[in-house]
């Protein structure tokens, strides 16, 4: 009965996304490609001073973002520590400065990482003049640099890749803007709280006073999982009733959070004029998402001991309103994507269940990725895949007619070390200082051995990958991993795009010639190597750390 119920609810999320694939894709190929511009667009380019006709280099283009972003870091920054002079800020006192900086890069990196307890820490200038607009705009962010690189595939011969100014603007005028606010009314409907009430006071059950949080939270929660960000209005996060009340609105998250990743292969496709590879990447996609729910619904279901067996799953850490089912769905979907939310706590998994959402990170985040930052990273396994197959079989690598020479295949190389780089070394650096580790280790961890260790890497692992979420029990919020994970977040956030860009560049300068020599990238083969390379390079690096930590854990 519960596997039927786990195919039902795989079932019912798979269909709407189905349905949706075509239109919803065709519809964000032509956002970013339709020639007219809409007059409330030229009112904004006439503000800015841009020329919404001119295109960018990859250079520029990168100029522009890290320009944006910037701002975007200080605004934030400043906002929360002025928050006491600011309206509806519930008389909370001045975000502290570690934790004001690790909150600006965490939304402006699209991680939301978030080590503090938002209804006690930020009031409602902040959750909407800052976090809520950094989550419109990051994510929007993600996705324009996705669309330069698939851009730079069907150019012939320029240096143009696009005008970041443009694709932002529309991304969120187009789609991401009416989106949410269809997702806010629905959310609404579903009981999800909107509203200015501040602190309400109320008796609880035993006589004693309780103050419940309001605020709007609808409007931030449409956004929070349309753009793949996952910082919660609530420290629960999609746990908390007031954010995720019941078992459909649970699903209804679930699906906002894939709808438009999934739907990318389908931009790409029209884009390039190639469907045959759009489903290439779509089919590994749902592969790996499907073994990923699969195998870590198993672990939850049948348990850890005997406790859990008599109850029948593993209950802890989960809601009754939501269920195994919905938790393990749902953390499919936060761990395939770069969306951080959390309906469960994910340090009381099963040792095995929590492995797999570990594991389902360290692929990079693909299957389907957060929005944008999914398709460039598959886009990247790609090339390297077509590299590695063309060696293989004697022929000269190239992708829809662009060479595969040693700059692409350097640049596609060193995006794929970003992760491990940044995630091993970072954590190696932390436990390698004396007074550093001896903090970690009194302060952070919510457990000892094995388990301590799991919290630590899935920790950086999570920044590095601009994930968001965190094993139940860790505790980031010291100075040192507040600044550490901050710069850890904005590195593994723009390193990999400033690559991404410059191979969009590389492929732009390129003209396409298609011969008879080139490799067959749209039969199951290929799908089933894309999806070999794609483990092959995320988790043997990772592997001694996952052997000490949770396999040991698991094992004794």
């Amino acid at each position: 009965m519960t596997w039927l119920l786990a195919a039902a609810a795989l079932l019912t999320l798979a269909v709407p996304l189905v349905v949706l694939y075509r239109p919803l894709g065709d519809y964000m190929a032509w956002v970013f490609t339709a020639p007219r511009h809409l007059r409330v667009e030229r009112w904004i380019y006439r503000f800015l001073g841009v020329d919404p006709d001119r295109g960018q280099t990859w250079q520029a283009y990168l100029r522009s973002i890290l320009a944006f972003s910037a701002t975007g870091l200080v605004l934030l920054y400043a906002l929360q520590r002025l928050q006491p002079w600011l309206p509806y800020s519930l008389g909370l006192p001045a975000v502290r400065p570690d934790t004001a900086f690790n909150t600006a890069a965490s939304f402006v990196g699209n991680t939301n990482w978030q080590s503090y307890e938002p209804e006690s820490t930020v009031g409602y200038t902040v959750q909407a003049a800052g976090l809520a607009v950094q989550s419109f705009v990051s994510a929007a962010v993600g996705l324009c640099v996705a669309i330069t690189l698939v851009r730079g595939l069907a150019a012939r011969r320029g240096d143009a890749v696009g005008n970041f100014w443009v694709d932002l603007i529309r991304c969120t005028l187009r789609l991401l803007g009416p989106l949410a606010v269809i997702v806010a009314v629905v959310f609404v409907a579903g009981g999800v709280v909107e509203n200015l009430a501040g602190f309400t006071p109320v008796t609880t059950v035993d006589g004693g006073t309780q103050l419940i949080p309001g605020g709007p939270v609808a409007s931030q929660e449409a956004i929070k999982m349309l753009g793949t960000n996952g910082g919660g209005f609530f420290g629960a996060n999609s746990a908390h009733p007031f954010e995720n009340p019941s078992a459909w609105t649970n699903l209804f998250q679930v699906y906002l959070l894939l709808v438009i990743p999934f739907a990318l292969p389908r931009t790409f496709g029209a884009i390039v004029g190639d469907h045959r590879l759009a489903y290439t990447m779509l089919g590994a996609m749902v592969t790996l998402f499907v073994v990923a729910y699969a195998v870590m619904t198993w672990f939850e279901v049948a348990g850890g001991g005997s406790a859990t067996r008599l109850a029948g799953a593993a209950l802890e850490g989960k809601e009754q309103r939501i269920g195994v089912i919905g938790s393990t769905l749902f953390t499919t979907a936060t761990t395939g994507t770069s969306g951080g939310a959390a309906n469960s706590a994910l340090g009381s998994y099963t040792t095995f269940g929590g492995l797999v959402a570990m594991c389902h990170m360290l692929v990079g985040e693909i299957s389907p990725g957060g929005i944008g930052a999914g398709l460039y990273a598959m886009l990247n396994m790609l090339v390297i895949s077509v590299f590695l197959a063309g060696l293989l079989l004697g022929r000269a690598p190239s992708l829809l007619g662009k060479r595969l020479g040693v700059r692409e295949i350097v640049l596609a190389s060193l995006f794929t070390l970003v992760l491990p780089v940044l995630s091993l070394g970072g954590l190696a650096i932390s436990y390698a200082i004396p007074p550093v580790r001896a903090e970690i280790l009194a302060n952070s961890l919510g457990g000892a051995g094995p388990h301590g260790l799991s919290e630590s890497l899935y920790a950086f692992i999570s920044a590095s990958v601009n994930n968001g979420s965190a094993f139940a029990g860790f505790a980031a919020g010291t100075p040192y991993l507040n600044t550490v994970l901050g710069v850890i977040i904005l590195l593994g956030r723009f390193l990999p795009i400033a690559l991404v860009l410059a191979l969009a560049g590389a492929f732009a300068r390129q003209d396409a010639v298609t011969t008879a020599a080139d490799l067959p990238v749209h039969r199951p083969q290929f799908v089933g190597l894309l999806i070999g390379v794609i483990l092959i390079v995320a988790v043997p690096t990772f592997f001694p750390l996952l052997a000490a930590g949770p396999l040991a854990e698991g094992l004794r």
